[in-house]
């Protein structure tokens, strides 16, 4: 069962801020890289090309980590550790229309390259840290 995101920093996974994703390379060695995601409620999503190592490393070794940092308040911050339980291809361009509109304010995403394949992948968080209070609520 996913781990819930406290209310408290939802808004880091509803702003558009920037996530780092922490995949596995296959010697074992980290890989980081900026994403867009989003949460449906139960799932931190990310989408990614088909052909990135990023990909293959959310594939063949399914766990990540996904980091977001508050980008004016640096000690405001989340991180979710989980395991990706589910990637496919259907929908992924639509989803990255949506990331784009979060993202950029456009509602079409525009392919870096031609024949593009978007892979949505679900991570299921299993640990959740939060840290720092809030800037836009606090007194």
């Amino acid at each position: 069962m996913p781990i819930a995101i406290p209310d408290s920093h939802m808004r880091l996974l509803t702003d558009p801020v920037l996530a780092h994703l922490a995949t596995v390379m296959p010697d074992g060695r980290p890989q980081v890289h900026p994403v867009w995601c989003d949460y449906d409620g139960t799932y931190l999503r990310v989408n990614a090309a088909d052909d990135r190592q990023k990909s293959r490393n959310m594939e063949k070794r399914m766990w990540a980590t996904v980091l977001l940092v508050d980008p004016y308040s640096p000690y405001f911050w989340l991180e979710i550790r989980g395991r990706v339980v589910t990637y496919t291809t259907t929908g992924g361009m639509d989803h990255m229309h949506l990331m784009a509109a979060k993202y950029t304010g456009e509602n079409t995403y525009t392919p870096i390259r031609e024949n593009e394949v978007r892979v949505i992948y679900a991570i299921e968080p299993d640990r959740v840290l939060a840290f720092g209070s809030d800037p836009e609520v606090s007194p």
